[in-house]
């Protein structure tokens, strides 16, 4: 069945896929220690040398690597190689002004591209193609990654980044794009806006799209689906471990094949750090098996989902992971941004106001709405609405720059956000994400 851009090790057996993955985790746990002096001390603490990783197995004698531990090491503590071998970052909106940086060697890049040109291959692409890649360009990973992918493959490959959706639908319907790289909210939008513009789905030449960065329920993809004529594919990666690609939907749609010879995952019980059976529900830790320039061994993505390795009909053999069911923190996805409440707090104890504030969530017409509601404090009381008005711009504007998307803000009057005994409800969301 169905096309593969690396047959032989896309659908290789089982047996194959563990012997890379010893071969390759010995090799990068001894490289780790040599080079990455932050983590060699949390082996050390846990008493685990690099002679104790004889296979895949030992992967669990490891220490994990959070978020927090990527915010202490930044900007180079847990760069993998020397920097004369880095050609290029990629980063993360991160919380309170620390971001992600991950470093890639040309070796890195390569694998990178070569994960997303599989994802690329398994939705139906080919040299014959026109993938009209609708991602962030820059340091968000999704436009670099679709982009290098798209390029591997053959593909005639349209660098559009986000926005501009007027420009974005001229190029699709003059250039005939067949395969859609975006969001599955911009790629409702986009729908929605052909609509409007008076055209019917069998009017695009799409076949395909690609859409990630973001939670999407099942819903969302039939009426994507339907709006632009296409089947819709879902993509998982985050810049930790490189980027999209990291796994991916097959013409299956029952799961994303997890890219395991690059990339090792477990699922853990978040509580006590212990790996789970296959089939259970817990955080998926992954270990990149051989990237050179940000080499993370155990790293806990935050994201809840369930592995399973059930014969695909696909005819690949790596391991499937589902949608992330949920974060095992606070984290909110908005519109594609990853957003934290420490965040939103920061901003408002910068600007003078008490953090009483409340976040309200919502989808509609399948983009997300974001407002937040904030107390004045008694001093700003102010009857004159253009006032008020004033500085909700200003907050607006703050907000913008820590998080980079514009929550709409309701300034209201002290005391009116309920207050609680325990933890504060400080976030409402709305979306029906399962």
């Amino acid at each position: 069945m169905g096309n593969y851009y690396q047959k032989e090790i896309e659908t290789a057996s089982r047996e194959e896929i563990v012997k890379i993955q010893n071969e390759k985790i010995v090799k990068q746990v001894k490289h780790v220690y040599e080079n990455v002096p932050y983590y060699r001390n949390l082996m050390d603490q846990k008493g685990v040398t690099p002679d104790d990783i004889k296979s895949i197995d030992d992967i669990k004698k490891l220490p994990f690597l959070t978020k927090d531990d990527l915010r202490e090491a930044y900007p180079y503590g847990l760069m993998g190689t020397d920097i004369k071998n880095c050609v290029r970052i990629q980063s993360t909106s991160g919380t309170t002004g620390k971001r992600v940086v991950a470093f890639y060697t040309q070796k890195d890049i390569d694998m990178w591209e070569e994960c997303c040109a599989r994802a690329i291959v398994a939705a139906g692409g080919t040299q014959e193609d026109v993938v009209q890649v609708c991602y962030g360009y820059g340091l968000f990973t999704g436009g670099p990654g679709l982009n290098g992918g798209s390029h591997k493959v053959g593909c005639l490959t349209l660098p559009m980044s986000s926005g501009n959706t007027d420009r974005q639908i001229q190029f699709m319907m003059d250039l005939s794009a067949t395969i859609l790289c975006c969001t599955p909210s911009y790629a409702a939008y986009i729908g929605e806006s052909l609509a409007e513009k008076g055209y019917k789905p069998e009017d695009n030449k799409l076949k395909a799209g690609i859409f990630g960065a973001e939670p999407w329920t099942e819903e969302m993809r039939q009426n994507i689906e339907k709006s632009l004529g296409i089947k819709a594919y879902d993509i998982y990666g985050l810049t930790e471990t490189s980027g999209p690609g990291v796994a991916f939907e097959c013409e299956e749609q029952t799961g994303m094949h997890i890219n395991e010879d690059h990339f090792y995952a477990e699922i853990i019980d978040p509580k006590t750090g212990e790996v789970l059976p296959e089939g259970e529900k817990g955080e998926l830790v992954f270990t990149s098996l051989d990237k050179e320039g940000f080499p993370l061994l155990r790293y806990r993505t935050k994201d809840i989902c369930i592995l399973s390795r059930k014969k695909c009909s696909c005819g690949r053999t790596h391991v499937k992971m589902s949608k992330p069911l949920g974060r095992s923190d606070d984290m909110m996805i908005i519109r594609g941004v990853n957003v934290f409440p420490s965040q939103i707090e920061t901003v408002l104890l910068n600007e003078g106001y008490t953090p009483n504030y409340q976040i309200e969530v919502d989808r509609v017409n399948n983009t997300d709405t974001f407002d937040i509601y904030v107390e004045f404090s008694a001093e700003m009381f102010s009857d004159k609405v253009s006032d008020i008005q004033i500085r909700e711009q200003n907050l607006k504007a703050a907000m913008r720059s820590m998080l980079g998307i514009g929550p709409k803000i309701h300034l209201v009057a002290p005391k009116t956000i309920a207050r609680s005994e325990g933890k504060a409800v400080r976030v409402i969301d709305k979306r029906k994400l399962h």
